[in-house]
Parts: structure tokens; sequence; C-alpha cells
């Protein structure tokens, strides 16, 4: 894994892998991020629509937007307890890129925020009555835009932050734990359910194929019981969901020793929860994203990153299936933002005022 000049820099600025040299397992995450990402999630009316039309969409609006409270330092309250008055104000990169977009001279936005304390499903919230805009480190994919019926509900604005998958391990394991081929079944690893961490681990070390079906033989602990998968689509773990027989999935242990057992944790406020688990060693590693990882890291010297996933991924806003148009005006002001993509978490947190520098710049 790469060592990083300063907490973030280094490590986001390496050479990438080839998105195009991807496998099959990362169809869904490829297809979401050539750019322009709205192109591939929104509807042909909202690609063919005026510029005048899409203009209109960002003019004069108040959106109400809901965040992940729960994704520091990405997306989190300045409260974590829900219903205080500090729960619904907005810290980290999203909010700070929210309130750049506010800021541009005639941009035409507003934003009322609202934490939001759980993450199943998160990105669909934007179709329903209550937000116009949903947040918080959600990784772009086709999948998170339609339902449990298949019917698209929500579309993605362009993209705004790359994160990559990773393990977080105690410094002294840092060498026995260095690749997902160390993880055997003598290893628990934790992860948070409905995840791209969880679904991407499973799929890289075997214990689910590419469209996330559990391998034969794998035992999930439920509060029911242990049921045994098959094999079949009945037993899938996927980023957008589980199926329900997974339904408050606990652990799982592999069929082959050569497979780790999953720690699966449920808690919206988890991220201590697993950071404690990590300490007092009741799970050997975190699977979860790097930037996550990273910031614990920063933080003291107890732990490391290692295993970075080779795939990609990129973080966007959804918006109702219905405002395709609102999701390309928000993605142009994003891309302007971010300089299309050449600025993003790294320079953020070497200079938080980034994005609003940039804002200065925007004409209309």
């Amino acid at each position: 894994f790469p060592v990083c000049a300063s907490r973030y820099s280094a490590c986001s600025k390496e050479a990438e892998p080839s998105i195009d040299g991807a496998g099959p397992a990362e169809e869904d995450h490829v297809k979401t991020q050539r750019r322009p990402i709205a192109g591939l999630l929104l509807s042909a009316a909202a690609l063919l629509a005026p510029a005048s039309a899409v203009a209109d969409a960002c003019s004069n609006r108040t959106l109400q937007v809901g965040f992940y409270a729960y994704f520091a330092p990405v997306s989190y309250s300045a409260d974590r307890t829900p219903g205080s008055a500090g729960f619904d104000v907005h810290r980290g990169y999203e909010a700070d890129l929210l309130t750049a977009v506010e800021a541009m001279e005639e941009g035409g936005l507003a934003f009322k925020r609202h934490g939001i304390a759980t993450w199943d499903d998160i990105w669909l919230r934007s179709s329903g009555a209550a937000f116009d805009l949903v947040g918080g480190g959600i990784t772009i994919m086709d999948s998170r835009t339609r339902d449990a019926t298949g019917a698209t509900r929500v579309v993605f604005t362009h993209g705004h932050i790359r994160f990559r998958q990773s393990l977080l391990v105690r410094s002294a394991d840092a060498s026995r734990l260095a690749e997902y081929g160390d993880l055997t079944a003598d290893v628990r690893v934790g992860v948070l359910a409905g995840t791209t961490g969880e679904a991407r681990l499973l799929q890289i070390v075997g214990l689910a194929d590419r469209a996330g079906v559990l391998a034969a033989g794998t035992r999930i602990e439920t509060p029911s019981g242990t049921l045994t998968a098959d094999g079949s689509d009945r037993y899938a773990v996927r980023a957008a969901g589980a199926t329900d027989t997974l339904t408050g999935r606990a652990r799982l242990l592999p069929p082959d020793a050569g497979m780790p057992q999953v720690i699966v944790h449920r808690d919206a406020a988890t991220d201590q929860s697993l950071l404690q688990a990590l300490r007092s060693g009741e799970i050997d590693a975190l699977a979860r994203g790097e930037v996550g990882n990273r910031d614990a890291v920063a933080a003291g010297g107890e732990f490391v990153v290692t295993a970075l996933d080779p795939v990609v991924e990129l973080g966007g806003f959804t918006v109702s299936a219905d405002e395709g148009q609102l999701a390309e005006c928000i993605g142009a002001r994003i891309d302007w933002l971010t300089d299309d993509g050449r600025i993003g978490y790294a320079e953020w947190v070497d200079n938080p005022q980034v994005f609003f520098d940039r804002a200065r710049t925007w004409q209309p």
C-alpha cells in the first residue's frame, strides 16, 4: 500500500488503475464512472433539454437536503444526537462543497440541511417528499437508482469525490494482513451493512460473486438462527441492498479456509463502534473506504491502512428521477468547483477554502 507524504495527498494523486481495464465484477461501478456521470444515469429527456431549461431548474430554489450524519470527515452532523439542534448542522467535505454552490454568483440555489441517521437505502430518499437532494458519501451505482421493484426512482449528479476500498488493521498486524489474500478463516473482518465496503469485500475474497450472490456453504448468523447459502440468488449481498433472507445478518462464516469471517455492524453511529471493535481485538480488520480509514490513522498511531482495492469509485448526490434537469444543473456547478474532477478530497484537506476560492471565479 502507498506511503503518503501527507495525510491524504500523495495517496490520492498516485497513478490510479485504468477503469476501462476493470473486470466484470466492477461493472456496476464502471458504468457510472466515465464522464459525464449524469449522462449515464439521467433520462434522455433531461440530456436533450435546452440549456435554458437546465438553468431554470436551479433558478431561485431552496432545496431540502438530507445528509448522512455519521461519515466524518466527508459528511457528518455537528451533534451526533438525532433531534438535537446540532444534528441538522452539516459539517465536512460535502458540507463545504454545497456551501460553495450556494456562494456562486447568480447560482440560484440555497440548501436547507437535515441530518439522516440511517444508511439503509439513503440514496432513494430524494424520491420522496421530504428531500430534494441527498448525500453523505454515496457511491454512484446504477443499481442504487432503482427501488426493490426495479423502477428507477433517482438519478445521480456528477461525481465529486473518489473512493477506494481498503483494510484498516492494528499496526502490529500490518505485515500479517497486508493484502486481501491474507484474510483466512481465522481472521475476523468488520463491515458496515449495506455499504460498498461490505459488498466489495465479499467479492474480493470470494465470499460472493460479481452479482453479490454468496458462495454455496456460507453460513449466515441471523437473529432467527443460522442459515446456509445454497449458491442461489436468495442469498445475495449488494451495495444497493441484500435479499430479505439476510436481513439482520450479524456474521458470515466462510465455506473455505482461505476466506475470512465477516462481522456485520448495523449501528448508525458505527464508525466509533467499529474502531473500538478493532482496537479491542473483537475484529482483526475493518473493510471500508480509504478516506475514513486514513482519517483513523491520522488520529493516532495505533492503526495502518493496507490492501487498497484497485477499483476506483465516485461519490455523488441523488435527486428524484423526475428532476433530471436539476441534477444536470447541480452537476455543472460541481464540475466547476472541482475543476472537472481535478480538485477533490485531498485538495480540500490541504485547503478547506478551495471550493470557495473556485466559487468566486464562477461566471453564469
